[in-house]
């Protein structure tokens, strides 16, 4: 049997089994996810969510907005003269969530965090900005840790923002340096820590974009492989080079409706692609509510059906629009480890605000972005039964699922009426968690815990059927608030060869993101992937040589 024999059957093989892969992906798809209630009552109402390297989720509200469902732990109290509500508080309003035993521990916070801003730091210390009144120029530093464990918030006495920030948007930078972006009627962007002599900058995108109902609190901000920042305010959007404070292109609109608060769209950032070399960038924009809605709460117009995707690394960039099958304002979209995307919460009516929105959509979709051409790029799944509207959140779990958490269509503390303040904790399972995919289900035995930009390491792992069509993605932990994850991103990383131990045990070479423009230095959630089906994370920090 000759040599180009072999060689010419090996790669008809390969072929039939990537075509395989790739027939059984697709098919999976169609199966839908499902939610579990995890905690009747976390406490409080989560307004802004993110899961730590402990597996813990550190869940935020306000002050100001008098006693929460949760007392603060050995009889402590907040005294704040400046409250508006209640000046001695014995109640918590932030609490640490500790997925599994699904328990909280209440965590004392100072000053009000209303529609404030966050992001993970490089040694994974979660940093929290701005808020509204008394907390508008506050820095807050939590460092996590296990549960059984007394971390707490600390309020910066050192340091303050420069400018007021309500409504902000924070980005971790290749240095390690946060950059907190925009506020209500704030048109300036900011670095922590601040280099000597640095103040704010002047953004022109911000000003321009500020319409009548002021479409462009909250701004999209997503690091490019550039080492840029494409930032996105209410339907336009910029390249910024924020090192040198220049716009270096301006892309065409978004057709349709208004997308940042308080019409609440989503944004995500596709996932990288480590085989092409990071290369591309694509962005993702769906939903939010008509223009007027905000001003119009009365007539509860529709909200929004339309998605559009760029690629913002092409020469000649453009829209492509796409329709959901539910429309949805208030959706928050999660990137999932099988590279598809999660939109979940909301409602179909109205907008963001107290009270300004009606018909929740209790149904998620899935948005496949790798879908081939002419297929379905949605998939709509299973309905909850809790009703997920203002102030609500979703972050991905390191076991695969998704918390989902919050909605307080209220001022304060409401329990009555259509939408209640919503204190109950679920978990949206994707398909690929069913029973039916374990088989499939990859289960990491061994890894590093840090890796070095543009190194070569093994992951080990089990896997009862032989695997194929593998992948090793980073995923981010991402500060979810009002419809946007600020900082989630997703690297599927370039594989080398792959080994079979025995006794279905496996080692997977793979090639680290290049640098700090790929994957900024901070912990990520490392998930194996089989076909789609994606296996339990492990946490792994990127650092610098």
């Amino acid at each position: 049997m000759s040599l180009a024999y072999l060689k010419f059957h090996s790669v008809l093989w390969l072929t039939y089994c990537a075509s395989v892969t790739m027939e059984w992906r697709w098919a999976s798809a169609q199966v839908v996810g499902s939610y579990k209630l995890l905690l009747n009552n976390a406490g409080i109402a989560s307004m802004h969510t993110a899961v730590t390297r402990f597996n813990t989720v550190i869940m935020l509200d306000r002050t100001n907005i008098g006693p929460s469902q949760i007392n603060l732990a050995n009889g402590k109290c907040r005294n704040n003269s400046l409250d508006l509500v209640l000046k001695h508080d014995c109640t918590a309003h932030s609490v640490m969530f500790s997925p599994g035993p699904d328990t909280v521990r209440p965590l004392s916070i100072f000053t009000d965090t209303w529609c404030s801003s966050g992001q993970f730091l490089s040694d994974g210390t979660l940093l929290q900005t701005g808020g509204d009144f008394e907390g508008k120029f506050k820095i807050r530093r939590l460092s996590p840790c296990s549960p059984s464990g007394t971390c707490d918030w600390v309020e910066d006495s050192k340091a303050s923002l420069i400018d007021p920030r309500w409504y902000a948007t924070n980005q971790i930078l290749p240095d390690g340096r946060v950059i907190v972006v925009g506020g209500r009627e704030v048109f300036t962007y900011e670095f922590i820590p601040r280099q000597a002599g640095e103040g704010s900058f002047f953004l022109k995108l911000l000003s321009d974009t500020n319409d009548f109902e002021n479409d462009n609190y909250y701004p999209f901000v997503h690091l490019l492989p550039d080492g840029n920042l494409y930032i996105f305010a209410n339907r336009d959007s910029i390249l910024l080079d924020y090192r040198k404070n220049v716009i270096l292109r301006k892309y065409p609109p978004l057709p349709g409706n208004p997308r940042n608060y308080p019409s609440g769209g989503s944004s995500v950032l596709l996932p990288l692609d480590g085989a092409s070399g990071y290369r591309s960038a694509e962005v993702l924009v769906c939903g939010g509510a008509q223009l007027g809605a905000f001003r119009n709460p009365s007539k509860q117009l529709g909200c929004s059906d339309s998605c559009g995707w760029m690629t913002v690394t092409s020469q000649r960039p453009s829209w492509t629009m796409e329709s959901m099958p539910i429309r949805r304002c208030m959706g928050d979209m999660v990137l999932l480890p099988s590279r598809d995307v999660l939109i979940v919460n909301g409602a179909q009516n109205g907008s963001q605000g107290w009270g300004y929105a009606t018909q929740p959509c209790l149904r998620p979709l899935v948005y496949r972005p790798t879908a081939p051409s002419g297929s379905t790029r949605f998939v709509v799944q299973s309905a909850t039964t809790i009703a997920r509207v203002y102030h609500s959140t979703a972050n991905l779990l390191p076991d695969g699922r998704v918390l989902i958490a919050g909605s307080n269509t209220h001022q304060f503390y409401t329990f009555t009426g259509e939408f209640p303040t919503e204190l109950r904790v679920e978990a949206w399972s994707p398909y690929y968690l069913n029973v039916a995919y374990l088989p499939k289900r990859p289960t990491i035995t061994r890894s590093p815990r840090r890796i070095t930009y543009g190194s070569v390491f093994n992951v080990s792992f089990f896997c009862a059927r032989t695997p194929t069509s593998v992948e090793m993605n980073l995923v981010s932990a991402g500060f979810t608030t009002h419809s946007y994850s600020q900082g989630q991103r997703l690297m599927r990383m370039k594989l080398g060869r792959m080994a079979a131990l025995g006794s279905n045990r496996y080692v997977q070479t793979v090639i680290a993101p290049p640098n700090a423009n790929i994957a900024p230095p901070q912990y990520y959630m490392l998930f194996p992937v089989m076909s789609g089906v994606a296996g339990r994370a492990v946490w792994v920090q990127m650092i610098p040589s």
